[in-house]
C-alpha cells in the first residue's frame, strides 16, 4: 500500500480513527483506554518476538484490533501497519521507541523521525547530543574496559555514576566512590543483560550531580511543548544502597524552581528532535543549574500519570490524545500551566531483606493516615521477596493526596519512621540468613 493511498483511507476513517501503540504492555494499558474512549480502533506492535523479561507474565490483548509482532522485517511491519491507516503511531514503552520512530516516518503520520532515534535510547549518545547542541550536560565516556574506566575516574575525582546504555527502572545503575568501586560496577553491568533482556556490551561513565533530582513529564504536539506535570524526588543511602529514590513529590505550578525546569526540558527536548508525542526526562538541578539524567520519549511510569491526575486534574495521558486526535485544541491550550488540586506524594517502601513475604503488619496504620489515598501490591503475601535496591524490585507503592500540603509531608514523615525492618513480616530463606 503506497504512502499516498495510506494518507487516502485515513481522511476517510477520521470518524473512527486507528491509533498504533508500539510495546503497550499492561503499565500502558491506560493510555490504551484513554484512546479507545475517545473513538479510536488501537492496534497493537510489540516490537520484539519473544516479550522481554520486564514485561513478562500474562496480559490480556483483547481490546485491540490488532496484535501484529515485529519480526525483525521493517517493510513487512510497515505493510501490516499500514493496512490500519493510523493517524498516530506512539512509543508506549521504552524498548518501543526506535521502532515507533521507524514506523511513523514510514507513514507519514507525525513523527520525531529516525535521525536522532539513537539518541532517544542510548544514554551516552543522549547527552552527547544535548551538549553538541549548547544545552548542559554531563562529563561522561563510553567505557568497556576496567582500566579505561578507573583512569576517567581518576580523572574526574570524587564519585562517579556508572549505569547500562539502553535500560530502564534503575537498572544496573551503580555510584561509586573509588576507581576500584568502577571497576567492579562496570564488570558487573557487562555480565548482566538489560531489563529488556538486551546484553550490555558497554556502559557509560558520568560525573556525579549534587543537588535535587526533579521528573519533568511532557507531551508535545508538532515541536510545542507541555509540561504536564513536575515531580521532585526523594532518595535515600543505607550501607549497599546508594541514592534509591523512595519518593516523588508532585509539586505546585507556583513553584520557584518551575520555570527554570520547563526552559531547560524544553531544551532537551529540541535537541533530541522529541517533536511529537510523550517524554519523561529526570533532571538533577545543580548549584550550576539544570542538568539532564536521562530522558525516555515515551510516557512515564510508575502510574505516574495516574497520580498526576490526582492532584492535577490531567497528566500526560489526557495531552497525548489530545495532541494527536486534536492538535488544533492542543497548541491553543498547550502552555497554560497545571494547577493542584490537591498536594500529592507516592512512596516507594524498602524491603530491608529477601525471603518470603508472609505480611505487611503496619500497613493498616498507613491506610488510617489523614491523607492516605492508595496502596499498590507488587509483592503480595505469600510471594518471593527480594532486598529493594532500584525500581525493579519495589514492593509497593504508597499514594497519599490532601489539600494542605502539610498533612501530606506529615504523613510522608509518618511512612519513613514505620518503614524498616518491622514493616515486613519475611521469612527468611537459609541462604539469607
Amino acid at each position: 500500500m503506497s504512502t499516498q493511498s495510506v494518507s487516502t483511507q485515513r481522511e476517510t476513517n477520521m470518524s473512527n480513527p486507528s491509533v498504533v501503540l508500539v510495546d503497550a504492555y499492561p503499565s500502558s494499558y491506560a493510555l490504551v483506554q484513554a484512546f479507545l474512549d475517545s473513538g479510536c480502533d488501537v492496534v497493537r506492535v510489540q516490537s520484539t518476538e519473544e516479550v522481554p523479561q520486564c514485561y513478562r507474565g500474562a496480559f490480556d490483548t483483547s481490546a485491540f484490533s490488532d496484535d501484529i509482532v515485529h519480526r525483525g522485517v521493517p517493510a513487512d511491519t510497515v505493510r501490516a501497519v499500514a493496512r490500519h491507516a493510523p493517524v498516530a503511531v506512539v512509543a508506549a514503552g521504552e524498548y518501543g521507541v526506535e521502532l515507533a520512530d521507524a514506523l511513523s516516518e514510514a507513514l507519514g503520520v507525525p513523527t520525531n523521525g529516525t535521525r536522532l532515534s539513537p539518541a532517544r535510547r542510548d544514554k551516552f549518545v543522549m547527552i552527547e547530543t544535548i551538549k553538541a547542541a549548547g544545552v548542559r550536560g554531563a562529563r561522561q565516556k563510553l567505557v568497556s574496559d576496567p582500566r579505561e574506566l578507573m583512569d576517567f575516574h581518576r580523572e574526574v575525582g570524587g564519585r562517579i555514576v556508572v549505569k547500562p546504555l539502553r535500560s530502564a527502572a534503575n537498572d544496573g545503575v551503580a555510584v561509586c566512590d573509588t576507581p576500584e568501586d568502577s571497576a567492579v560496577a562496570l564488570k558487573a553491568i557487562l555480565a548482566s543483560t538489560t531489563v529488556f533482556s538486551e546484553s550490555n556490551t558497554a556502559a557509560v561513565a558520568q560525573e556525579y550531580l549534587v543537588g535535587a533530582e526533579y521528573v519533568v513529564d511532557t507531551v508535545s504536539r508538532d515541536g510545542h511543548h507541555r509540561v504536564t506535570d513536575i515531580w521532585k524526588y526523594s532518595k535515600m543511602s543505607v550501607p549497599g544502597v546508594r541514592d534509591r529514590i523512595a519518593g516523588g513529590h508532585l509539586i505546585a505550578h507556583d513553584a520557584p524552581v518551575r520555570r527554570e525546569l520547563t526552559e531547560y526540558a524544553q531544551q532537551v527536548l529540541d535537541a533530541l528532535g522529541i517533536r511529537h508525542g510523550p517524554a519523561h526526562l529526570e533532571v538533577i538541578v545543580t548549584a550550576e543549574g539544570p542538568c539532564l539524567v536521562e530522558v525516555g520519549a515515551r510516557m512515564a511510569g510508575a502510574n505516574t500519570p495516574y497520580y498526576a491526575e490526582l492532584g492535577a486534574g490531567e497528566s500526560q495521558i489526557g495531552w497525548t490524545v489530545e495532541a494527536y486526535l486534536h492538535p488544533e485544541r492542543f497548541l491553543a491550550t498547550h502552555q497554560r500551566p497545571y494547577r493542584l488540586e490537591r498536594h500529592v506524594s507516592v512512596c516507594w517502601p524498602t524491603a530491608p531483606v529477601a525471603g518470603t513475604l508472609r505480611s505487611y503488619p503496619l500497613l493498616d496504620v498507613v491506610r488510617g493516615m489523614e491523607s492516605f489515598n492508595n496502596v499498590e501490591m507488587f509483592v503480595r503475601p505469600g510471594d518471593a521477596v527480594v532486598r529493594t535496591v532500584d525500581d525493579s524490585t519495589k514492593t509497593l507503592a504508597i499514594g497519599f493526596a490532601h489539600p494542605s500540603a502539610e498533612v501530606v509531608e506529615r504523613d510522608v514523615n509518618a511512612l519513613c519512621y514505620l518503614d524498616g525492618p518491622e514493616f515486613y513480616d519475611i521469612e527468611r530463606g537459609e541462604e539469607t540468613r
